[in-house]
């Protein structure tokens, strides 16, 4: 499975020509050579255009073609059937914005993909109201803010804010649901469901806990009663990277990341935006095979390299759900730090920085977080805290920095310790130094 998918990325360097062809975090099962697509799209959001042809234009471009490459690349199936813009598509929700949105797709997209766009109440709705809801369906020839298409077979359902002052999603929007979902079940019941709104379902994938905060319950009980449902959501800016970003349960969730910058939370940190966040875009590319099994493929956009890779076994029946938080936390092994690894200090009037080697991951997971104490030669802790290091990016850095401050001359120990995601701890690395 590994060599065909690196194989159809190397076959993409002629179209880019700095195409760096990686598969970080591999979780899918080792082989899966006989996985043949009979669908294929790419899901993205919060892109946030504020204009024609700016930054964000140009990476949903960007995106597009890296979809088309790929689809054309693999010798089975050749073709994106598809494209999600889960919200957020433009900043404030402008007319002038929307039709830069639009043109951006446009000028890369082909006849045979259909667009499915859904708009947000956070930023493309919020203020603006009916008029920009309006503005939406005349932009895009749609009929409604809520839509139903099928694809292949396979349904998909996309769901905008609400025609109702003051709410994201109304009581008229449950009932359109319940009916689409009850006519894509009896079409197919052993078929996924794909749907698509901007908030992460509540208490599901990272982003979702109520200290994270984005979040919506509105629709929560109904999608558990649909095991076939395979939900998208963006809003948070969390990295689809992160195996918290995928979910399963009832149903299936799976946080989109961002085209326009990364964020996270970390411990008690809310909205942490890491250096160099706004350097960080990502999206999915998903494919269906003949026997509904769902391949999730996390590209990173800037670096052009494959992050992450999952392949779901048929989500519609309840039996086939290997990423359920107690099942991946269960699979997280401790990282571990070579035994030659590297601590070094270094030292000047007004601050001490300290270098270390990244320890290494042995689950496939990313090492999430490094534990920093420094202790000086009474055993006084003078410096304890986290550091995060880039491991939602495909190019995670072999070596850290990291300034703890002003110290005091004398003798000083630093512990570091590696963990996951799930709390796994490595054992830890230590070293002594002066100042």
């Amino acid at each position: 499975m590994l060599k065909s998918i690196i194989s159809a990325f190397m076959a993409i360097i002629t179209f880019f020509g700095t195409w760096g062809a990686a598969l970080m975090n591999p979780v899918a099962p080792e082989d899966n050579s006989d996985f043949v697509p009979v669908l294929r799209f790419m899901v993205a959001s919060d892109t946030h255009v504020l204009a024609a042809n700016d930054k964000q234009s140009r990476r949903i471009q960007k995106a597009l073609k890296m979809s088309y490459a790929i689809a054309e690349a693999d010798e089975n199936y050749k073709t994106l059937d598809g494209v999600i813009f889960a919200g957020d598509t433009t900043d404030d929700g402008l007319q002038s914005q929307r039709c830069a949105f639009k043109s951006a797709i446009d000028s890369v997209i082909k006849p045979e993909t259909q667009v499915m766009p859904l708009l947000a109440q956070a930023h493309d709705g919020g203020t603006y109201d009916y008029e920009s809801l309006d503005y939406f369906k005349m932009l895009h020839d749609m009929d409604a803010t809520d839509n139903h298409y099928v694809i292949n077979g396979y349904h998909f359902i996309t769901m905008s804010r609400a025609y109702v002052d003051g709410v994201r999603y109304a009581d008229y929007q449950r009932e359109w649901l319940k009916a689409e979902l009850d006519k894509a079940v009896a079409d197919d019941p052993t078929k996924p469901i794909f749907f698509a709104q901007h908030e992460h379902v509540d208490k599901t994938v990272y982003g979702s806990s109520d200290f994270e905060g984005w979040d919506d319950e509105f629709f929560k009980d109904i999608f558990m009663q649909y095991p076939q449902l395979v939900h998208f959501s963006g809003h948070s800016h969390y990295p689809l990277s992160d195996p918290r970003s995928l979910w399963q349960g009832e149903f299936t969730a799976i946080g989109t990341g961002s085209l326009y910058y990364v964020e996270l939370t970390v411990e008690d940190v809310r909205t942490y935006h890491p250096k160099n966040h706004k350097g960080e875009a990502q999206y999915w590319i998903v494919e269906v095979d003949a026997n509904n099994r769902v391949r999730l493929i996390g590209i990173d956009l800037e670096e052009e390299k494959v992050l992450v890779e999952y392949i779901l076994d048929n989500p519609a029946d309840p039996a086939n759900r290997e990423y359920t938080p107690e099942k991946q936390s269960a699979r997280s092994k401790a990282p571990v730090f070579a035994e030659d690894a590297n601590i070094s200090a270094k030292t000047s009037v007004v601050k001490t920085s300290l270098t270390f080697d990244s320890a290494k991951s042995v689950d496939g997971m990313p090492v999430y977080l490094y534990r920093i104490l420094v202790k000086d030669a009474g055993g006084n802790e003078v410096y304890n805290d986290w550091y995060l290091p880039r491991y939602y990016s495909a190019t995670v850095d072999e070596t850290n920095i990291v300034n703890i401050g002003k110290l005091a001359k004398g003798e000083y120990t630093v512990t570091i310790t590696a963990e996951t995601v799930y709390g796994v701890k490595s054992a830890p690395v230590e070293a002594n130094f002066s100042k």
